[in-house]
């Protein structure tokens, strides 16, 4: 028989409270046909990222269950942190792998959105490429006010959710849950302390660019009254500027497709935009795991004989090129999808 394999990233709102992400952590574990490969817990973000992978049905089951956890546990009336967030669950993405398409993720996504807002009384938002909406393929789009916002969104008439209560939930806020194809969260952090540094790298790179502003610093607008943008340097990114710490800003990122925008591509750029700032790129990170491809392209840019290297020293080259390994030793056993999958198995 075939197996066909799924993976979810459900991000909660949650990176302090060890209690809580244990909690959440066992509720996974207990879910058999499920592999947790990675819990990526973020302080500054107040965040907690996980990666798991599995059937579908046990996948379904497990997000489902540790969803409920965090609906318990989690207050968002006492919620702060640098990542924007609107829910308790702030999403949950399933994504194809070995032998599964994005339909059957699709259909997952609609699953989970039935059952959490029957049973736990949260609305739900469709998102990526199981939106039917065109305004909620995008998650920052959906995500935009956060929590604070919501009460006054959801009563607007387009932004009513696509499943559960129509009223917000104070203590839980909502959750989207979509389908998408592999995204790389990662995050590329700067010798200055100066937020607004990042964003304006941040801005020149990633896909949506930044609106065009006159001498004044007004937005500049069209024959119909819309703003103008002027489009950012490459294709499938997201980026936006954040604090790693109090005295580290970074460029904040989503690769939607490392295929044609990769991590040395922005890393690169990055250090460029950075010169002409009078700053440095000083280490990067990964937000959960990442493809091998993704790696093994990185290190056939700064290998500096790729043709000749194996898949672990084109990984090695990668990790140094990428400054992976600056802030914390980066495993690539840990890090990288398929050989931690291999390695759970074993």
């Amino acid at each position: 028989m075939v197996e066909v394999l799924i993976e979810c990233v459900p991000n909660f709102s949650e990176g302090r409270d060890l209690k809580i992400i244990q909690s959440i952590k066992d509720k996974i574990l207990s879910v058999p046909n499920v592999n947790l490969l990675d819990i990526d817990v973020g302080h500054d973000f107040n965040r907690t990222v996980v990666t798991m992978v599995g059937t579908p049905d046990s996948v379904l089951e497990a997000a489902v269950e540790s969803s409920k956890v965090a609906y318990e546990l989690i207050d968002m009336r006492q919620h702060q942190g640098e990542h924007a967030r609107m829910g308790a669950v702030d999403v949950v993405p399933f994504i194809p792998l070995s032998n599964a398409s994005i339909e059957l993720c699709t259909e997952i996504a609609n699953k989970y959105g039935k059952i959490i807002s029957k049973e736990c009384n949260i609305p739900i938002y469709i998102y990526g490429d199981a939106a039917e909406k065109t305004d909620r393929i995008s998650l920052p789009n959906i995500r935009k006010g956060e929590y604070e916002g919501f009460p006054e969104k959801i009563k607007l008439d387009n932004w009513l959710p696509d499943y559960g209560p129509t009223k917000f939930n104070y203590k839980s806020g909502v959750t989207a849950s979509g389908s998408r194809n592999i995204l790389i969260a990662y995050n590329v952090n700067l010798n200055t302390n100066d937020k607004t540094l990042a964003n304006k790298i941040a801005g020149k790179i990633r896909t949506s660019g930044v609106f065009k502003k006159d001498k004044e610093g007004n937005k500049i607008f069209d024959n119909n009254n819309k703003a103008i943008k002027k489009l950012g340097k490459f294709q499938y990114l997201q980026a936006a500027g954040w604090m790693f710490d109090e005295n580290t800003a970074q460029v904040s990122m989503n690769l939607l497709n490392y295929n044609i925008t990769g991590l040395h591509d922005v890393t690169e750029s990055i250090k460029l935009e950075a010169k002409n700032l009078g700053l440095k790129v000083i280490s990067s990170e990964l937000v959960g795991l990442v493809p091998l491809n993704a790696m093994l392209n990185a290190g056939q840019f700064y290998a500096k004989n790729p043709k000749q290297q194996s898949e672990s020293e084109l990984v090695n080259a990668a990790i140094s090129g990428l400054k992976l390994n600056v802030i914390d030793e980066f495993i690539p056993e840990n890090n990288i999808i398929e050989w931690t999958l291999s390695n759970s198995r074993r």
